[in-house]
């Protein structure tokens, strides 16, 4: 399936509609070319992906109070910045069916925590449960059951997020951090903040990429599926393939029925799901990057996860997980599930949003700005069809969205 993604995006040309005439279709030769481009990055693992630039890279062990083992990755010295103990600290966290992978496989200069790292920051890097690199647990055995499977982003947010902050404060001896995440590392961040209010605290600022709380107006056309289908979970999970994601042949089918036909512009997404999951903008991806990318994307999700997300598109709240009225009454007190408060978020958050964001509409964005309890700014991405992705494999990513964080960082918490 990837490969045959890599062939229908390659030629995809002007099957997407837009009015540039003279934009790059490629032909069956230079795809051949490309697929033969692909690197060893396609199947490295994240430390030896940063060891091979000539970074520093280290990796982390943390434990949640559930007993997940979620491994962490570091890179706290570069060619040009020594190690050192007063750096400030960085934490980078991923989004949905993702890994920290996400900030390091563009590579020295393009990479966001190549980036920070050659700035002067301590770059650490989050992996949530169920991911490529943190499948694992202190009891649970069994990888593919149920009771390992047994979460959403609710537990990365109330477990996963404290545990991997905790550390690296405790590593570097630090009190606070600079936390930026993407997409669901900011839903997860929402939640944390929310609910386990002292670690706001313990948060310099926080920068939200592709900020993802309110749902009600995107266009991912796997979520909108998802959302249809929310009032029967049990069909769900075995139409998405039962507890961990791994979408069936069903699902597949049904997405494509409505958005991979002749006629829908979105046709051509429908290789991978993870671009109909958050969009696909070709004049900003570069295509012989493409075998490396999806080396290590998607990495790993749970279908609760995508539930999750299905019920906030359906209900139009931002809501703890809804579990059906009677186990709702039983484990929240209330028929419905419970709104997280966002005005008790005290720590200082910036929003990057983006006009073609298929999941962080503009109009969901701003009602998460307007609710949050310190909302410093809503940044714009001066890109009329930046997307979801381009925060992570954009082409102009480094000017678009990682110099502008670090002037903001400059220019408002530079001690």
């Amino acid at each position: 399936m990837k490969l045959l993604f890599i062939l229908v995006v390659a030629l995809v040309g002007s099957a997407i509609a837009d009015d540039d005439a003279d934009e790059k279709v490629w032909t069956e030769d230079e795809v051949e070319d490309i697929l033969a481009s692909a690197t060893s990055d396609a199947t490295a693992t994240v430390p030896v992906l940063i060891a091979n630039n000539g970074y520093t890279a280290e990796t982390h062990y943390v434990t949640t109070d559930d007993g997940y083992i979620l491994q962490m990755h570091r890179i706290p010295a570069t060619p040009t910045s020594a190690a050192s103990d007063d750096k400030p600290v960085v934490f980078l966290m991923h989004g949905l069916l993702s890994s920290s992978a996400d900030w390091v496989i563009m590579g020295p200069g393009k990479g966001f925590a190549y980036i920070l790292a050659d700035a002067g920051y301590d770059v650490w890097m989050g992996n949530a449960r169920g991911n490529t690199y943190s499948k694992n647990h202190t009891t649970l055995t069994d990888f593919t059951g149920k009771d390992f499977w047994y979460f959403d982003w609710h537990q990365i947010g109330y477990y996963d997020l404290p545990a991997m902050i905790d550390y690296a404060l405790d590593t570097t001896g630090q009190e606070k951090l600079f936390y930026m995440g993407h997409s669901q590392g900011t839903t997860s961040f929402y939640v944390m903040a929310s609910m386990r209010t002292d670690y706001n605290d313990k948060i310099k600022a926080m920068f939200s990429l592709a900020p993802v709380a309110y749902m009600s107006n995107l266009k991912s056309p796997v979520l909108q599926l998802a959302a249809t289908f929310v009032t029967s979970l049990t069909s769900l999970f075995k139409l998405i393939g039962v507890y961990e994601f791994l979408p069936t042949s069903t699902f597949l089918s049904k997405v494509g029925a409505t958005f991979c036909n002749d006629d829908a512009l979105t046709q051509v997404l429908c290789s991978n799901i993870l671009f109909m999951l958050a969009g696909y903008n070709k004049a900003q991806l570069n295509a012989t990057m493409l075998p490396t990318i999806l080396g290590h994307t998607p990495a790993g999700a749970s279908s609760r996860q995508i539930v999750h997300y299905g019920q906030e598109v359906r209900s139009g709240k931002f809501r703890y997980y809804d579990q059906g009225w009677i186990s709702n009454l039983w484990n929240y007190g209330s028929i419905s599930a419970p709104d997280y408060d966002l005005s008790a978020i005290t720590a200082p958050v910036h929003l990057l949003y983006s006009d073609n964001d298929w999941m962080a509409a503009v109009t969901d964005v701003t009602q998460l700005y307007s609710e949050l309890g310190n909302p410093i700014e809503m940044y714009r991405v001066l890109d009329g069809k930046w997307n979801h992705l381009d925060y992570l494999w954009g082409i102009n990513a480094k000017e678009l969205v990682y110099d502008p964080i670090i002037s903001m960082i400059e220019t408002n918490y530079s001690d």
